[in-house]
């Protein structure tokens, strides 16, 4: 376990933003990752925990308090037949994508739909990470954390994880004021199979050149997987100050049914045309609609805020970005002005997806 003190955090984030951390530890082990935090915890000292840094804004002033930086490594098969399935044990700190890779390598399928996300593999159940169909809470077996309320290890099957769209037992549960859960590895069950599910998207279809329903090779499926997000700037890209942002920064919004009719009056009212929002059954009586059609017809278009400091990503509306020289301030102010004019427009609030570190 290493300890540093003022360690600039920004260069560990995808949105490039923020101050330094008063104390940083870096945790290379599960018991490392679970003393840390207990011992900062025991002494009353604000505690981070930090992943990948793709779903975080750290504030300006940085983080007045101890980050553990997830760094633990481990990829393990618990059991493997052509009945069950393979069973892996995946440590919190091993890079997301890598594992896809991996995953992919060996014949396993499930979640290559989710190629090119960033982050580590703990942070994906706490959001429940999703891309063309597939959702990471699919696939999850188990996730065993560090309960910080109780000082204990607690492992949840997939039925007590509770996942949502882009949500989870681990997002929603805090205890005073922060993070319940810290993930400190993952059991994922996955299908042995040559052939992903069937292509369910018509852009990843037309790309593949086939038609959607069709299944195709795994490593074929994640290839245009990526060139899909590689066209939305959404591939970490050290040169493409697109990928400089925390993905898309907005959550489609659920609305019930009522919601929704109201939304069409206003849509109807702004924009003097018969336009329909997107609309997806959601579960529970609730339709999911697009957050980006919102935005792009509340006057938000590619780009906006050029040349910078931050503005909206040049390839697609979701995504708010560090054009080199950002301010996390400047980040928040773009953000807000969005958020405010598809409200003003259209009477719905956007929620934020990344969560905000070190903020008041």
């Amino acid at each position: 376990m290493r300890e540093e003190f003022g360690i600039p955090l920004a260069p560990m984030t995808t949105m490039r933003v923020g101050g330094p951390a008063r104390r940083l530890v870096t945790a290379e082990t599960a018991d490392e990752l679970v003393d840390a935090v207990r011992d900062a915890d025991a002494a009353g000292d604000p505690c981070f925990v930090l992943g990948g840094g793709s779903n975080v804004v750290i504030a300006d002033p940085g983080f007045a308090g101890t980050v553990v930086r997830v760094a633990t490594r481990g990829i393990s098969v618990e059991s493997a037949d052509y009945c069950g399935g393979v069973t892996v044990r995946v440590a919190a700190g091993e890079p997301w994508d890598p594992f896809v890779e991996y995953a992919i390598a060996h014949g396993w399928a499930g979640i290559e739909a989710l190629s090119g996300i960033p982050g580590t593999v703990g942070a994906t159940p706490v959001q429940n990470v999703g891309a063309y169909g597939q959702e990471v809470g699919q696939t999850v077996a188990q996730v065993r954390t560090w309960d910080r309320q109780a000082a204990n290890v607690v492992t949840f099957a997939n039925a007590e994880c509770a996942f949502g769209y882009r949500s989870s037992r681990f997002k929603r549960a805090t205890t005073s004021g922060r993070g319940r859960y810290v993930v400190i590895d993952v059991v994922f069950q996955l299908e042995i199979a040559d052939l992903a599910g069937p292509v369910g998207y018509a852009d990843l279809a037309t790309g593949l050149g086939v038609g959607v329903g069709v299944r195709v090779p795994l490593a074929e499926l994640r290839q245009a997987v990526l060139a899909q997000r590689r066209r939305r700037g959404m591939v970490l890209d050290d040169d493409d100050h697109d990928t400089w942002s925390c993905g898309s920064f907005f959550t489609n919004p659920l609305l019930s049914q009522g919601e929704y009719d109201v939304l069409c009056g206003r849509v109807v009212a702004r924009t003097g045309t018969a336009a329909v929002p997107p609309r997806y059954p959601a579960g529970d009586g609730t339709v999911k609609t697009s957050a980006a059609w919102l935005i792009e017809r509340a006057g938000f278009d590619k780009g906006f805020g050029m040349p910078g400091p931050v503005a909206l990503s040049s390839k697609h509306t979701l995504a708010v970005t560090n054009r080199g020289s950002a301010s996390a301030a400047d980040v928040l102010r773009l953000a807000s002005t969005v958020r405010d004019g598809v409200r003003d427009a259209f009477g719905v609030t956007l929620e934020l997806e990344p969560n905000l570190v070190g903020w008041t």
